[in-house]
């Protein structure tokens, strides 16, 4: 019954598409972009529901105290502390080395607001965890999702990086100009 629901409001009341390679590998990192409003997460956990795969999330820390945080840990979030002398990139990349499911989706950008260059933990993530990226546009202009096949890292991160962005080329997510 919860599956009919999403579908019928993210498909028939919100007028979404979910397009591109629905089948996810068991192991991956996803980079969701651009990531311009609060409502991005829930029109993703709607797809996420609709695709029926289990895909975690990590936030800032702030964002997972009570009531909230109780909400995102249930959407399978995980919450991080930020900052220089956290190892993030190890920790997460262990979860992946040790568990033969986990599928991570993170904003490239690592804000809400616009920037010209994103954060490159997600790159570093996958690299160390040796697991391939999957690319994910929540393009609000078009009311679509495009999900990419998966990306295996080279040894040039700029040649990555580069190949990367160029998915997000012409996307506009709710705040066009944060995008």
């Amino acid at each position: 019954m919860i599956l009919f629901l999403t579908r019928f409001i993210y498909f028939k009341v919100l007028g979404w598409r979910l397009v591109g390679n629905l089948n996810l590998l068991k192991k991956c990192v996803i980079i969701a972009a651009p990531h311009t409003h609060w409502q991005d997460l829930f029109i993703a956990v709607m797809a996420r529901k609709i695709m029926q795969k289990e895909i975690n999330f990590i936030g800032k820390k702030e964002l997972f105290k009570f009531p909230l945080g109780y909400f995102l840990r249930k959407l399978g979030g995980k919450p991080v502390k930020r900052g220089k002398k956290s190892n993030n990139v190890k920790s997460i990349a262990d979860i992946f080395k040790k568990t033969d499911l986990f599928r991570l989706a993170l904003s490239p950008e690592g804000t809400r607001k616009k920037v010209e260059v994103w954060k490159t933990g997600f790159y570093y993530i996958a690299k160390e965890a040796n697991v391939p990226i999957i690319s994910a546009s929540l393009n609000f202009k078009d009311k679509e999702i495009k999900i990419s096949d998966p990306y295996y890292l080279t040894d040039s991160k700029e040649r990555d990086i580069k190949f990367l962005m160029s998915f997000f080329k012409d996307i506009k997510g709710k705040i066009p100009e944060y995008s």
